[in-house]
């Protein structure tokens, strides 16, 4: 469930509310009980996991490397 943030129109309170996409967007403030807006591009984030990027996680040996290892044998 993505994390959406909102702005209250009536008191300027920039909050943050869990809930689930398919759920209606908050209509009322939880500190002023005003009108709030979900501001856009937020609820999304890309997730890093590994201990790395690209270049440790997923990128596989290159041939030279392969080809020293059977020298050295």
């Amino acid at each position: 469930m993505p994390t959406y943030d909102y702005k209250c129109i009536d008191c300027g309170n920039v909050f943050e509310h869990f809930q689930r996409i398919t759920e209606e967007p908050l209509a009322v403030c939880p500190n002023c009980n005003g009108h709030v807006k979900r501001l856009i591009g937020a609820g999304s984030a890309p997730i890093f996991k590994g201990s790395g990027f690209y270049q440790t996680d997923y990128k596989k040996s290159t041939k030279k490397e392969s080809d020293n290892s059977a020298e050295t044998k």
